[in-house]
């Protein structure tokens, strides 16, 4: 076991895990309350589009990827503030066009075409240095948005009552969706665009099981999360099998356990 952690790329691999699961188990939460699951894969879709647009120009796929997709996020809860339009509908509508124009873009340059697949599925044991600071500078900016932990959970449970109060409702959930689309950006890079919704989801939904308060819901997916990155990572090495793949069916365990503990014990 010493021996696995003294591997720098094992190292790495962990820092970047743990970053990234600490950031999807804050928003992770809102995004299952919310019933927003869908969105998650919906931007790690919509990122597609971005990695191939900077892989088109020539650029750092990721530096064009975080406000393609943050633009797609912003479109998202426009087109479902001035519609009547469900959340549901306007992701599908933006996955559809974000893919579309990813595979024209790659299209374009074929010889890119290869180096989709590593953001497609993923190269955790891949990190330098670089992946490393800007999950640190994405964390930082997670960390920013504390302040607005309280309004983000009370227009979660009650949006009308939140409007009462004069809550700003829609600038908070631009604000949301904003970050949780740099979040599946930098995490695309980790997992992968076919994963990455999976850091958001299901953490979230296995603590949505077992708990009765927001706060304790936060708790357990970090858990979940934190546990799956290092359980999954060990369990991919000493198995030989891909890494993000495995930290999702640790997480995925979880959930099943959780289901389990939720049947037996009758949480509400």
């Amino acid at each position: 076991m010493i021996e696995i952690l003294s591997l720098p790329f094992m190292q790495r691999a962990l820092i970047g895990g743990v970053l990234i699961a600490i950031m999807a188990s804050f928003y992770g939460p809102f995004i299952v309350q919310r019933r927003l699951a869908f969105l998650g894969s919906g931007l790690a879709h919509a990122a597609f589009g971005g990695v191939a647009l900077g892989m088109y120009l020539g650029k750092e796929p990721l530096l064009v990827a975080i406000p393609f997709t943050v633009l797609v996020a912003v479109a998202i809860v426009w087109v479902r503030a001035h519609t009547d339009l469900g959340a549901d509908t306007a992701i599908g509508v933006f996955i559809s066009l974000s893919m579309a124009l990813g595979v024209i873009f790659l299209y374009l340059r074929e010889e890119n075409a290869a180096d989709a697949t590593t953001y497609l599925f993923g190269s955790i044991l891949a990190l330098n240095r670089g992946d490393i600071y800007l999950s640190c500078a994405a964390l930082v900016a997670c960390l920013l948005s504390l302040p607005l932990w309280g309004r983000w959970a009370y227009a979660t449970f009650d949006e009308t009552l939140a409007r009462v109060d004069r809550h700003p409702v829609m600038r908070d959930e631009y604000l949301l969706l904003v970050s949780v689309a740099v979040l599946v950006v930098i995490s695309v890079k980790i997992v992968g665009i076919l994963l990455v919704s999976a850091f958001l989801v299901i953490p979230a939904a296995s603590a949505r099981l077992i708990s009765h308060r927001f706060i304790h819901m936060m708790g357990w997916t970090l858990l979940v999360n934190v546990g799956g990155v290092i359980i999954g990572l060990l369990a991919s090495y000493l198995v030989d099998v891909p890494s993000g793949p495995a930290i999702i069916l640790v997480q995925s365990a979880a959930f099943l356990l959780a289901f389990v503990v939720h049947r037996v014990a009758g949480v509400r």
